[in-house]
């Protein structure tokens, strides 16, 4: 599939790799070139991107990129979402299913959790050895990317019962920034950007929840967004104020090619509850289920003029394309 986009001013579209991970990447590379990408977002999970490796070996990272070049491709972000869930989270059995092996250990939730931290950090210096090797001499503008998820010690109470206090949500978000911020500083020393990609079981799931997160870790300058606004669109948010609100701090973006309908004929429903207010704040909003078809018409066209003012109006990093992935369920990201 060529995936084209008409922007003022081209950029390079690229794959992510997360749900192609039952590929290795030799086997992947190719196909996405068919495909008609620029280049990969690689996941850290399957062979894609091993952080240990990436962390301590130049030849492995020299390797990669060897690789990406062979088949014409280039790369912009890694990411490392299944390791960044388990700084917060409630953790359980479900966790053992997604994370690395030294990272779930013997499975007790706060050692589960500091050692994800540890891992977010390391992921940040395999990222920026990657990125230092870059062939050609060629340095991006822009500071590594690690993309990924924070988890959230508070998601399963936001429908609000049993009735729940603000006091309790405080803490959870206080809790995020206490958990984050060791990472954060670490990336600050290395010259690394974090993208959440802000999605539901996040601390950041919406405008208002981001404006909160970015609060709990102090305007951390090195903590930002990985802008998906399909994530923000099924809940009933405005992904475009999201721009406005949040331009300077949008490292890199994900776009499904999508239209939004009535999933399982309307029988199917997503919700999330009125809860995390501030006065005048509405933070959650009631939603109905949605699911991907192929864009057609002013859908196209509306998301083409979306993309091209997520551009020209300020949003600092890279935008991409993504399609679903029907054999597998769920979307791929392209990233531009």
């Amino acid at each position: 599939m060529h995936f084209a986009m008409h922007f003022p001013s081209r950029r390079p579209i690229t794959l992510f790799t997360g749900q192609w991970a039952d590929l290795t990447l030799a086997e992947l590379a190719p196909l996405a070139k068919r495909m008609g990408y620029d280049g990969l977002e690689l996941a850290c999970w399957g062979d894609h991107f091993d952080v240990e490796r990436a962390a301590t070996s130049d030849s492995y990272v020299r390797e990669l990129w060897e690789l990406l070049a062979g088949h014409g491709l280039t790369c912009f972000a890694v990411s490392n979402h299944l390791v960044g869930q388990a700084v917060c989270d409630v953790i359980d059995d479900r966790h053992r299913e997604i994370l690395p092996a030294d990272v779930w250990g013997d499975g007790d939730p706060e050692a589960v959790r500091q050692r994800a931290a540890q891992k977010m950090i390391t992921t940040g210096k395999a990222a920026r050895a990657f990125f230092n090797a870059k062939p050609g001499g060629e340095k991006d503008k822009l500071p590594a990317i690690v993309n990924g998820f924070t988890g959230s010690s508070i998601w399963h109470s936001i429908y609000a019962f049993p009735p729940t206090s603000q006091a309790y949500w405080d803490g959870g978000f206080a809790d995020f920034g206490k958990r984050w911020r060791p990472i954060l500083d670490a990336f600050d020393k290395m010259d690394v950007n974090f993208g959440l990609e802000v999605h539901p079981t996040e601390i950041a799931f919406d405008i208002v929840t981001a404006e909160r997160a970015l609060e709990a870790v102090g305007q951390h300058p090195r903590f930002g967004f990985n802008y998906d606004p399909s994530h923000l669109g099924y809940q009933g948010v405005d992904y475009v104020e999201f721009i406005r609100a949040f331009g300077s701090r949008i490292f890199h973006a994900h776009i499904k090619d999508v239209w939004w309908g009535k999933g399982g004929g309307g029988k199917r429903g997503f919700r999330r509850a009125s809860v995390l207010r501030r006065p005048a704040a509405l933070l959650g909003i009631p939603l109905a289920g949605a699911r991907g078809h192929p864009v057609r018409g002013r859908d196209r066209r509306s998301q083409r003029r979306r993309l091209s003012r997520a551009i020209v109006g300020g949003m600092g990093g890279y935008p991409h394309g993504s399609h679903p992935r029907g054999d597998r369920g769920g979307g791929v990201c392209a990233q531009a």
